[in-house]
């Protein structure tokens, strides 16, 4: 498995939105909202699309 560095801040964030959205765990709600991510920007994109778009929403450095 990947690993990827978030901003604390942000994961302190995704903790508290995953545990009331009643997630198992913080890393199974960012999974998912990255599928969902990706999903929504259509599978057109290329490989660098999709780095730019998930580094621009803080995910990757």
């Amino acid at each position: 498995m990947a690993k990827i560095k978030i901003d604390a801040n942000l994961f302190d964030r995704a903790k508290t939105a995953a545990e009331v959205a009643g997630y198992s765990s913080v890393e199974e709600f960012i999974t998912h909202l990255i599928e969902q991510g990706i999903e929504q920007s259509g599978t057109d994109n290329t490989d660098q699309q999709v780095s730019d778009q998930l580094r621009g929403l803080g995910y990757i450095d």
